[in-house]
């Protein structure tokens, strides 16, 4: 491929994967601020957090609550109610003065 001649196949150990991944959790910090950081790809990072050897352990705990929260979810009635016929039947009925 063009462009990437001299470019060595970085290898990233388990812990500095799981390092990289945690570092997703902080507050205000995005996967792409993450993977600037560290010059790489941030889809390589997503495809690291779906891997449970290293995802972080807070995540796994917060996707099984969202699971849970979806079982809880109820639905409410909606009721729509159609305007009066009288008020529009009368106003056709009526001659423009």
């Amino acid at each position: 491929m063009a462009g990437n001649k001299g470019l060595k196949k970085r290898v990233w150990s388990d812990d500095e994967k799981r390092t990289i991944c945690a570092q997703t959790l902080t507050l205000g910090v995005s996967v792409a601020q993450v993977a600037r950081r560290y010059s790489m790809n941030a889809n390589l990072i997503f495809k690291w957090l779906k891997d449970p050897r290293f995802a972080p352990i807070e995540s796994s705990v917060s996707t099984v609550d969202a699971d849970d929260a979806v079982d809880e979810s109820i639905f409410l009635p909606v009721e729509i109610a159609a305007p009066p016929l009288e008020s529009t039947v009368s106003a056709a009925l009526t001659p423009p003065s």
